[in-house]
């Protein structure tokens, strides 16, 4: 017998793997490049490979048409404005998901600072509360703070990873570590299925590509890229290129020369 969770889950990934762009940067940036309409953005890609969504609720409200990939409504913020900008604070919740037609709940969680317990407090009640309505909860887990001196440090990456896992998100997004065999250990010392981030923009376009194979090939089930792709020339054929390497296994080569045909 299919579960609510199961049919939510089965929207937001294709074959159990994930081509998700995060746009929730509104409240913490504003209208950044590629965000000003991010409507736009959501309909432009959403035939070309990608499989969901991350967006703040007041933008799934305003959204002119319903979409046809599955949507994560993103409820933790901070702003670049802030006295704290690693304070992540709830902005809605998990039955609030459930009235907007969300697909699933996405959570930000800095670990490393002063404002981690309170963080992890907020993705402990928020799992509860996603387990009680079947909703799937995608944790965003960052090594972030006064005790962080490299976020990418296998350990800590994965001690990160785990928390997600251990305080019961679905999927856990967290930052690659730059190479294969450090990731992978990650990957198998993480209970759920592991996304990754992409981080600042990147130079060059075989450089996003790289990563994201060199991630899959150490077992990560897919990318949330923001910047890499709402920021670039063209949205359409990067999401392209992400979910040939990652649906059809091509390498970062091959979907570079299939980006530069176009």
């Amino acid at each position: 017998m299919v579960s609510g969770h199961e049919i939510r889950l089965n929207r937001i990934l294709r074959k159990g793997k994930m081509v998700c762009i995060p746009m929730d940067h509104g409240i913490s940036n504003g209208p950044i490049e590629g965000l000003t309409d991010p409507a736009s953005m959501i309909y432009r890609c959403e035939t070309h490979g990608l499989t969901s969504i991350i967006i703040n609720k007041g933008i799934l409200k305003t959204l002119p048409k319903p979409t046809k990939i599955g949507v994560l409504v993103h409820f933790s913020s901070s702003t670049s404005l802030s006295m704290s900008p690693n304070r992540k604070m709830l902005t809605g919740t998990v039955e609030e998901a459930v009235r907007l037609g969300a697909d699933g709940v996405s959570l930000h969680i800095n670990i490393g600072g002063k404002e981690e317990p309170e963080m992890l407090e907020q993705l402990g009640m928020t799992a509860d509360q996603c387990h009680k309505w079947d909703m799937p909860l995608l944790a965003m887990m960052y090594p972030r703070g006064e005790n962080i001196k490299d976020p990418h440090d296998p350990e800590i990456v994965g001690h990160v990873a785990r928390i997600g896992a251990e305080c019961g998100a679905d999927i856990v997004k967290t930052l690659y570590t730059g190479d294969i065999d450090s990731f992978a250990k990650i990957v198998k010392s993480t209970p759920v299925p592991i996304v990754i981030a992409g981080g600042p923009k990147t130079k060059t376009d075989l450089d996003i590509l790289q990563m994201t194979e060199d991630a899959m090939t150490a077992g990560a089930k897919g990318v949330t890229y923001g910047r890499n792709i709402f920021a670039h020339k063209n949205p359409e054929k990067i999401v392209e290129a992400l979910a040939s390497i990652i649906f059809k296994k091509e390498s970062a080569k091959e979907a570079m020369k299939k980006l530069e045909q176009n």
